[in-house]
Parts: C-alpha cells; sequence; structure tokens
C-alpha cells in the first residue's frame, strides 16, 4: 500500500531532523540542524516559532518537567528551557574525536538514547569512529556496547520497550537488539537490509502495533516495517531528502515528516522548493502512534 504526503510548513530547513509529537501542548517540534534552530507547530493554528541554538541542534528529547527539553547539541548534552530560554550545560561528547551528535530517542524507562557521526575535513568518506551513548536519568553517561558508527541514524523503541532499533546510514542496514529494563543489550541482529536501495535508511518512528516507519534519505519516501520486518506501507513525498518522521495530532493518526535540502544544488532548490518542507498524511486507517517517552532526569541536578 502507498499514499503520499504534503507540506503543511514551508519551512526551507537545511537538515530538518527529529521531529515528534508532545501531547501535553498538542505541537510538535523539530530541528533545523545546521541553521542551529529548534522549530514548533501548532496544527490547531497553524503557527510557527522558532528558538535559536548556541550550536547545531542534533536531536532532542521532551522531558518529564514541563517546558524543558533535553538537547543533544553537536558537541555535549543540554537542559534548556522553553519559557525563559535557560540552558543548563550536563556533559560533553566525544570532545576528542572528530564527531557530532545525531540521532537520537528516549527509550520507555525515560533514559536518553543517541548516537554520534563523523564528521570528516573535506570530502573525505565517513569512517565508523562514532558510537551509541546513553544519558541515564541520573544525569550519567554510559557508551553503549554496539558497534562504532559513521552516521548513527533509525534510533527507536518497540512498543514494550524490550527490541532497540539503530543503524549506521552507510550499511544501508538497519538492526535491532534485545533491550532489557536494566539498560543491558543483546546481540544486534538485521531487521531490514536495505542493501542496493538509491539511498540510506534514516529516521525511524514507531507505531502502537509496533510497525517501524523509516525515512529513506535520496528516495523521497518513508516506509513502515512490520515487526517482523516486513515491508508494510510506502509514504511518497516531493521532497528528495526525508529525514524522521514522527505520528501526532490529537488521535496520534497524522503522520509528519521533516526533510532537507543540504547537498542539493542550487537549481534542484529553486526548481523543487519544496525540499526541507514539513510534510504530513493520514496515517493508514487503524494505525496509531505513541507517546514519545519522556526524559526523565531532572534539570535541578545539572
Amino acid at each position: 500500500m502507498s499514499n503520499s504526503a504534503q507540506p503543511v510548513v514551508e519551512a526551507a530547513n537545511r537538515l530538518g531532523e527529529g521531529v515528534q509529537w508532545c501531547p501535553r501542548t498538542q505541537a510538535l517540534y523539530w530541528t533545523d540542524i545546521l541553521a542551529s534552530t529548534l522549530w514548533r507547530y501548532t496544527p490547531h493554528d497553524g503557527a510557527t516559532r522558532q528558538w535559536a541554538m548556541p550550536e547545531r541542534l542534533a536531536s532532542f528529547a521532551l522531558c518529564e518537567a514541563d517546558g524543558w527539553l533535553l538537547l543533544g547539541l553537536a558537541s555535549r548534552l543540554a537542559f534548556f528551557n522553553l519559557d525563559s530560554g535557560e540552558l543548563q550545560p550536563i556533559a560533553a561528547v566525544e570532545a576528542d574525536l572528530p564527531t557530532r551528535l545525531n540521532d537520537a530517542v528516549c527509550d520507555r524507562q525515560g533514559r536518553f538514547v543517541f548516537g554520534t557521526m563523523h564528521e570528516p575535513e573535506g570530502d573525505a568518506p565517513k569512517q565508523a569512529i562514532g558510537g551509541f551513548y546513553r544519558l541515564n536519568t541520573d544525569l550519567s553517561l554510559e557508551r553503549l556496547p554496539l558497534p562504532s558508527v559513521a552516521i548513527s541514524n533509525s534510533l527507536a523503541f518497540s512498543p514494550d520497550g524490550t527490541t532497540m532499533y539503530f543503524c549506521d546510514s552507510p550499511t544501508q542496514r538497519i538492526q535491532c537488539c534485545d533491550y532489557a529494563a536494566d539498560g543491558s543489550l543483546g546481540a544486534p541482529r538485521t531487521f531490514v537490509d536495505l542493501a542496493g536501495i538509491e539511498g540510506d535508511p534514516d529516521g525511524s518512528t514507531v507505531d502502537a502495533e509496533g510497525g517501524l516507519w523509516n525515512a529513506q534519505w535520496g528516495m523521497s519516501r518513508v516506509v513502515r516495517y512490520r515487526a517482523d520486518g516486513r515491508e508494510d506501507t510506502i509514504v511518497l513525498l516531493p521532497a528528495r531528502q526525508p529525514t524522521r518522521p514522527a505520528l501526532g495530532g490529537a488521535a496520534l493518526d497524522t503522520l509528519y515528516i521533516t526533510s532537507a535540502r543540504d547537498g542539493l544544488s542550487t537549481a534542484t532548490v529553486r526548481d523543487e522548493p519544496r525540499n526541507g518542507a514539513l510534510f504530513a498524511t493520514p496515517a493508514p486507517a487503524g494505525v496509531r502512534g505513541l507517546a514519545e517517552a519522556r526524559f526523565g532526569g531532572n534539570p535541578s541536578l545539572s
């Protein structure tokens, strides 16, 4: 089954990412990483708001503490207060490596799981020198026992939290592993092998049935895979580089998708101006999202 998504915010993002729905505020949040900007969109009135960040904002999480976000900035983790603009530093990440933070999600226990990516000089190829990490609710930081990565992506958890999904985008393979409540991980295994596609797997989200929705960079599509890895639904959009999907709206039945225009030629951006927009489409009948897990750590601890 396939359908298509249409733009709802002509955001012209250079690298839109990290989209997620907040049921408390009935709003959608996402980041334009390269513009160091946090975005918010409220569907009921179509209004948008932006916050300038002190450096590139790679990813973030909603917090249990109202009004706060946990930021995955390019070089560090920090709390951010949406009302006051207060920034509370937590920890630097991979300060000795040419990497930055990238994809992230909270596990069902309220811990922030994130990955990094290599930023080589010039046009050199990215190398698998980054890693996956977890910020616990006591603000302790640990590296997860997973293979090193060039571009971390596709982080998501099954509805019951016992399966963690992740990928190193250049390998074109989405992996998964068992994930225990105490934070221990099982051995990685292949969930979906996309070898040979003309793009790369990017960000993902999981719906209430356990279906994994994956944005596929360079392929103008988001694909839903059932919990057993079988392809189920394809959503096409008029943008070459979709980056991450999220299920939101009052009933969690609208699929939102961020996109990017980074790396596209000036002529392509001119002729295809919807690259970089925020897109939306109704989810297939009966499919609903899950409320995003919130980070359980207290900003006062930082």
